[in-house]
């Protein structure tokens, strides 16, 4: 397991606007994902909260992870993009991190559908996404 987080890290360093903002992935398999984000002043909107596309940024970066989770141990299955995503912001997040997790809900030949939920480090509800991806290759 060690090895597989290994590898899916090294293929996600190539997600540079993501590794920028922060994204760190804490884990992964075929049924889930977890990524996290420490929050900082970079992430703030001129309203002192946080920025909505940080939140979004975090959420899709755990739908990437988790749609391509076989992709990044090296099988030749093509790569998921995105084809739809849907955010709900609930609340500003209270803490100085926020943790997205993944399920997926449904996996076809070419068609996927995820839901990314994000909360702060003190539970609080923070985002909820559902992004549908499609497999290309």
């Amino acid at each position: 397991m060690d090895n597989e987080l290994t590898l899916i890290r090294e293929f996600f360093k190539g997600d540079r606007f993501a590794m920028a903002a922060g994204a760190e992935i804490i884990s992964a398999s075929r049924r889930m994902a977890e990524c996290h984000m420490t929050l900082g002043d970079i992430h703030l909107n001129a309203a002192n909260s946080v920025q909505g596309g940080a939140i979004f940024t975090l959420a899709d970066f755990t739908f990437a992870v988790h749609s391509n989770y076989r992709k990044a141990l090296g099988e030749d299955v093509g790569v998921t993009v995105a084809q739809s995503c849907s955010i709900s912001f609930l609340k500003s997040p209270k803490g100085e991190k926020l943790i997205a997790k993944s399920a997926l809900l449904s996996e076809g030949r070419r068609v996927s559908v995820y839901r990314i939920t994000v909360e702060d480090e003190l539970g609080n509800p923070i985002a909820e996404m559902h992004g549908n991806g499609f497999r290309k290759g």
